[in-house]
C-alpha cells in the first residue's frame, strides 16, 4: 500500500507539472530592480500610469521588455533586467482585448455581478468595457461616451479587482497598433499567477535605451 501511494503521488506530481506547462505561456517583464517575487504594492513604480489597466505588465517581446527596463522615474538605476515569466494560457473568455469585441460570457458574468445591463456602446471593444465597468464601480455617472472615454486610477483598480474575481486573467492589447493580430502586451490581474522562470541582466543603448544584443547574462535565482 505504501508503495502504491508513493507511486501514485509521484505520478500525480509529474502529471500536474506536465499539465501546468501545457497551459502556461512565456512572457517577459523589464525592470531596473532585482527581486524574487512580484509584489502588487510596487505596480506603479514604473512609469506610474495604468494606461491599459491596473496590474503587472508583461510582453511577448524580449526586446520590448528590455526597453521597458529603463525607468524614467529612476534614471539613477543603471542596472537593467528582463524577467522571463510563465502566466496562465489565454482562453476565449478569460481576457479583455483592448480593440476587440467583448466575449458574450464576460458580458453575462459582468451584468450578473453588477446587477445591471451594460450598454451597447460599452460592449463594443475591451477598453471601453473596462473603463465603463471601473467607472460604474467607483460611482461615476455620465453618458456612455463619457464613461468609456477615460478612467482614473481608482476606477482602473476597481475594474482589475472585479474582473479577476469573475474569472479573467488578463487585459491585453497589440504591441504595435498597426499590427492588431501580432505580438501582444498584457496586464496580469492576479500577481500570484506569475511564475519567474529566469532573470537576465542586460545592457541598453544609452541614447535610445534599446537592448544591446548579446549582452544578456543570466542571474541565478539563488544568487541574491
Amino acid at each position: 500500500m505504501l508503495f502504491y501511494n508513493y507511486t501514485y503521488n509521484r505520478f500525480f506530481r509529474i502529471f500536474a507539472t506536465i499539465l501546468m506547462a501545457r497551459y502556461m505561456e512565456t512572457f517577459y517583464h523589464g525592470t531596473s530592480v532585482l527581486f524574487k517575487k512580484f509584489d502588487i504594492t510596487h505596480v506603479l513604480e514604473g512609469d506610474g500610469k495604468a494606461k491599459f489597466g491596473f496590474g503587472t505588465y508583461v510582453t511577448e517581446s524580449y526586446i520590448s521588455a528590455a526597453h521597458y527596463a529603463y525607468n524614467k522615474k529612476r534614471p539613477e538605476n543603471k542596472d537593467y533586467y528582463v524577467y522571463t515569466v510563465e502566466i496562465p494560457d489565454m482562453t476565449e473568455d478569460n481576457y479583455l482585448f483592448s480593440c476587440r469585441p467583448v466575449h458574450p460570457s464576460i458580458i453575462e458574468r459582468t451584468e450578473k455581478a453588477l446587477a445591471e445591463q451594460i450598454p451597447d456602446g460599452a460592449r463594443a471593444i475591451g477598453k471601453f468595457f473596462r473603463k465603463y465597468v471601473g467607472n460604474r464601480l467607483t460611482g461615476k455617472t455620465g453618458t456612455v461616451r463619457q464613461l468609456v472615454g477615460s478612467a482614473d486610477l481608482d476606477a482602473e483598480k476597481a475594474a482589475a479587482k472585479f474582473f479577476s474575481e469573475i474569472g479573467l486573467e488578463y487585459l491585453a492589447w497589440p504591441q504595435a497598433q498597426s499590427k492588431p493580430d501580432g505580438l501582444t502586451n498584457r496586464v496580469v490581474l492576479n500577481i500570484d499567477k506569475i511564475r519567474i522562470v529566469r532573470i537576465d541582466k542586460v545592457e541598453l543603448n544609452p541614447k535610445k535605451f534599446q537592448l544591446v544584443k548579446g549582452s544578456e547574462k543570466e542571474v541565478p535565482l539563488d544568487s541574491f
